[in-house]
């Protein structure tokens, strides 16, 4: 089954709107693992404009205390203080994404062969520590990409889902997406690779995703289930959330 990994940047962007200690991540984080999310995922920006250095230890702490089966995913760019945060908090996966600071979020996967040289190097001394990597990538990656991100040494890629999410209105470009991505997880999941995915995933349009997109290890979503959370609650979110997966 389909698991599903609940991101907390909103959460923590909500919070830095004021100098005040609440929405807690880590409350949060109790509340959506308890309801039956198998992680967390949080992407820590250099500007700290949402998750902080703080929090991501907070969460370690919180998870190596009370939820030793939870995962944490941490996400970012492979800059030297990236990489140093996440040599200290040590956390079960690593996403790397090809994002500039000042991305309001990821928007594309990373070319696996033009960035092998670099990924390689940085993908093995993560991977030495026995930590599972995943590699951002483009939802129509042909078999030439895909390829080089095994080669790099990934254990996963994490399909870029934002193109899919933007097709609300639009059914027959959302079917041509799902086409994409149903290519690009079969020719990783025939190099080897596990699948995970991400970005504008909801309620409406996850059903149709899974039913889609085969192999599909992980689902990590932040934005859409805190908005629903407005309404429903966390708890009852991420349940709505468990279901779509199951549907």
């Amino acid at each position: 089954m389909t698991q599903l990994s609940v991101n907390l940047n909103a959460v923590a962007q909500l919070r830095n709107r004021r100098n005040l200690p609440w929405p807690s991540v880590v409350g949060l984080a109790r509340i959506v693992l308890d309801a039956g999310a198998v992680g967390i995922t949080v992407h820590p920006r250099p500007d700290e404009r949402h998750i902080r250095r703080t929090d991501v230890f907070d969460l370690v702490n919180l998870l190596r205390a009370e939820y030793s089966s939870a995962e944490l995913n941490i996400e970012g760019y492979p800059t030297e203080a990236f990489l140093d945060l996440v040599s200290a908090a040590n956390p079960q996966q690593v996403t790397l994404v090809p994002d500039a600071p000042e991305q309001a979020t990821s928007d594309h996967g990373w070319d696996f062969i033009a960035d092998r040289e670099m990924l390689t190097r940085v993908v093995g001394d993560l991977k030495s520590h026995d930590r599972r990597v995943a590699l951002f990538c483009d939802p129509d990656a042909g078999v030439d990409q895909i390829a080089a991100a095994k080669a790099i040494g990934a254990d996963r890629v994490e399909l870029y889902t934002g193109p899919y999410g933007s097709c609300f209105d639009n059914p027959d470009a959302a079917i041509q997406s799902l086409s994409d991505l149903a290519d690009t997880a079969r020719a990783a999941h025939a190099a080897g690779l596990g699948i995970n995915a991400g970005h504008d995933l909801t309620l409406g349009n996850l059903p149709a995703f899974v039913a889609s997109v085969p192999h599909l290890d992980e689902v990590s979503i932040g934005h859409a289930i805190t908005a629903d959370a407005l309404t429903l609650g966390f708890a009852e979110a991420v349940r709505k959330y468990l279901g779509a997966l199951q549907a």
